[in-house]
């Protein structure tokens, strides 16, 4: 804001010299030739130019992505190089074929030349455009679109007819041009080098589209008048897709040796941190490291956003880099699919997403969503190993990615950690489905650990808590195991342009995403890794004073036996890892406390059923609570829609009360309700204070009607409403007990759920 202060009395100033910079500029005199109106300005050019046209030419030689403008007498108005005679020699570096023209005689057809053969660039028109002259435009001149950084372009072009030269051929002259021909046969649009290196740049970084990039351009030609811009956005998408491959071969060195085939994930980088056998370890690694120091650790995780709906035609789709990249190759996928069998698992633990999951289809969709395997670390893809889901995330599509993950530069490797949202129950039946399944194969010897990641672990079952944590993993350190979900948040915002696109094309579009993910984490490994290694030499030094503490205060003989339990349970791992759980009795909850008193047995003075009666009564006592809240939250005054909707939970709310105390009529022995006690909670909270105020405006105006009390203000009728004393007297004090244990029941339901709230907060803030 200071800067902007400082700007503000600036601002006048700044106005005046754009506008002085867009009057006629050297009084309207060509500085160049020094004769002829200078009324050509070129926006591009730094400082202020005038000239004439030709001279304008010459000044652009080399520069035919500039924007001129001519004096029109009151104002500069748009024009193009091509309109005041620039033409674009194709071949011969740029220089004029001499096979293009004829010697005409100068002062016959008008122009002016320098020496050698006529050359464009350098001719002076005398009479008129020289693509007039019959005798120097040829057949080899054309008028070409051309797509660059600053906008679309025409251009009038001009190629090579020297003897010997293939005209089939001549759109590798312009590719020498830095320009990207659209079609091989006559190209009429060429891209250049830099556009198409923008938008590639453009959708990596900023995620966007090629029809908003074009659409930008457009808007660079055109603002006022876009739809008057030729459309070249089928053009953009086709020649970008070809760019991109010729980068990629050149970039990992398959530029040179034309016929080596870059093999499966040759067109991918991986992670330069994780241990890779001949990359970055030594030849002696395995003297100097342990098998937990050197292990492998991925994670695996589904991503449903990325889908991908049905082709139309897909036997014409061409595949540039099919299983070059991350993505696994579609025809040994494929067949691999067909081959095996879908096995639906039952769940022993918890209700999980991903495996509801596998019995969604869509029919429009070719496929569900992605899945991707990556080191656990540092959040690499690893290369030829993302599948692709046809109906949700099935273990034979998770398989296929791990077993791939598992075989990449992991060579003698002997451990591998395997982190999934469902590890429990992937892990049970997967050495048997790699056995019976076609194209599954894993490192031999490999052992794999199989884990969950420390946010999903929350969601299953008790007994999964110490037998797939990370925290009982040696060498698995500080790690959370949800990487791949930050990962997949760019990838949520392209997924909606790739979900139409081509087969071939969705895959290298998320082939090039994941390289560049991965080519970033590559270049910042370093700085990364220190900042890590700092914080966690600090964090090492106060829980190793914590730990040291606490032993000094424990029973030595027990510390020993809980290390040689620890180890036991870290070398047998399974079961022998429930020496974690907690040994604590978890306090009952209100459904417990309720079953257990029915199933106890009643003396022949008690009455059946006043377990479920009092249950009732303090569900309406919770409905009550929860309508007196809603209600404190509602607008004054509400709603007809809220006012029907309060209404009708009122009027089913009054007939759960009456039926309440109709029932309660078995178990009262004689006593009457006479309807004057009153609600145990906060007076505040039921609206008291407001009701009071009401009854006092209310005074003096006896004749008007008092309106019935609402249902959530009524008084239920409770054993402990009227005392233990009394009901001891009137032989109901069982009632008073059952009443206490079910009030405990839902006590301990309530500081469970704020225990689970709080450690809700804790986590997200």
């Amino acid at each position: 804001n200071d800067y902007i202060r400082e700007w503000l009395p600036w601002r006048v100033e700044y106005l005046n010299v754009i506008l002085e910079r867009e009057q006629l500029a050297k009084g309207g005199i060509c500085e160049q030739c020094c004769e002829a109106e200078g009324s050509v300005w070129c926006m591009s050019c730094t400082g202020a130019h005038a000239w004439c046209g030709p001279c304008a030419v010459k000044a652009h030689r080399n520069l035919p992505f500039h924007k001129v403008q001519r004096w029109n007498g009151a104002h500069y108005q748009p024009t193009s190089l091509m309109d005041l005679g620039f033409l674009w020699h194709i071949g011969h570096g740029g220089d004029p074929c001499p096979c293009n023209w004829s010697d005409p005689d100068p002062e016959e057809s008008g122009y002016v030349t320098g020496e050698g053969p006529p050359n464009h660039r350098s001719v002076v028109f005398l009479l008129g455009s020289p693509y007039d002259d019959p005798v120097i435009r040829k057949s080899s001149w054309f008028q070409m679109t051309i797509v660059h950084t600053e906008g679309i372009f025409s251009h009038e072009v001009s190629v090579c007819k020297c003897p010997g030269s293939d005209p089939n051929d001549w759109h590798l002259d312009l590719l020498c041009q830095r320009l990207f021909p659209a079609s091989i046969s006559k190209p009429k649009t060429t891209f250049t080098f830099d556009v198409l290196d923008h938008f590639l740049i453009d959708a990596l970084e900023c995620k966007t589209s090629a029809m908003s990039f074009y659409q930008k351009l457009k808007r660079f030609t055109n603002n006022a008048f876009p739809e008057r811009v030729p459309d070249r956005y089928r053009e953009l998408m086709r020649v970008s897709q070809l760019r991109r491959d010729l980068k990629h071969r050149k970039w990992f060195g398959f530029g040179h040796d034309a016929g080596q085939d870059p093999g499966d994930g040759g067109l991918a980088l991986f992670c330069p941190a994780c241990p890779q056998p001949g990359l970055n370890l030594p030849a002696d690694w395995k003297v100097w490291y342990d098998r937990d120091t050197i292990m492998r650790q991925y994670v695996m995780d589904g991503n449903f956003t990325a889908q991908h709906v049905k082709m139309n035609k897909p036997e014409l789709d061409v595949a540039l880099s099919d299983g070059k990249g991350y993505m696994v190759s579609e025809v040994p996928y494929h067949s691999y699919l067909q081959q095996s069998l879908d096995s639906k698992e039952r769940s022993t633990c918890s209700n999980h997403r991903a495996i509801n999951a596998a019995n969604i289809n869509k029919s429009n969709l070719q496929f569900t969503g992605i899945g991707a395997t990556a080191c656990a670390w540092h959040g690499c893809f690893v290369p030829h190993s993302v599948v692709a889901f046809q109906k949700g995330e099935r273990y034979m599509n998770t398989d296929y990615s791990i077993c791939n993950a598992l075989g990449y530069g992991s060579e003698s490797i002997a451990k591998a950690l395997v982190i999934y949202d469902v590890g429990c129950q992937w892990s049970v039946n997967f050495r048997s489905r790699v056995k019976n399944g076609p194209s599954l194969l894993l490192p031999p010897a490999v052992e794999i650990v199989p884990v969950v990641g420390k946010f999903h672990l929350a969601a299953h079952k008790l007994s999964c808590f110490p037998r797939y944590s990370l925290n009982f993993v040696n060498g698995a350190g500080h790690l959370d195991g949800e990487i791949l979900e930050t990962l997949w948040a760019p990838f949520n915002t392209i997924s909606p342009t790739a979900r139409s696109m081509t087969q071939a094309h969705r895959q290298e579009v998320y082939d090039d995403h994941m390289r560049d993910s991965n080519w970033k984490k590559l270049v910042g490994i370093v700085p990364s890794l220190l900042k890590k290694y700092k914080t966690s030499n600090k964090c090492l030094e106060e829980m190793n004073q914590a730990y040291e503490q606490l032993t000094a205060v424990l029973d030595p003989d027990k510390v020993s036996g809980w290390e040689l339990d620890a180890l036991r349970a870290e070398a047998d791992r399974g079961e022998a890892l429930d020496i974690y759980l907690l040994k604590g009795d978890k306090a009952p909850t209100f459904c417990e406390v309720q079953l257990q008193l029915t199933k106890n047995p009643k003396s022949p003075t008690d009455s059946v059923g006043s377990v479920a009666w009092l249950a009732e009564g303090i569900s309406i006592e919770d409905s009550q609570d929860q309508l007196r809240s809603e209600l404190q939250h509602l607008p004054n005054p509400m709603s007809t829609r809220q006012e029907v909707k309060i209404s009708e939970r009122r009027q089913r709310l009054s007939a759960r009360i009456e039926k309440f105390h109709s029932d309660g009529e078995a178990f009262l022995k004689g006593l009457e309700i006479d309807g004057t006690f009153t609600p145990q909670d906060d007076p505040t909270f039921c609206g008291k204070e407001e009701e009071e105020e009401e009854e006092e405006e209310e005074v003096g105006t006896p004749e008007e009607e008092v309106e019935e009390l609402a249902s959530e203000l009524m008084s239920i009728w409770m054993p402990s409403s009227i005392g233990s004393a009394k009901l001891t007297e009137l032989g109901l004090d069982d009632l008073l007990k059952e009443e206490r244990e079910l009030w405990i029941g839902q006590a301990n339901d309530c500081l469970d759920q704020l225990r689970t709230d709080l450690g809700n907060n804790a986590m997200l803030y």
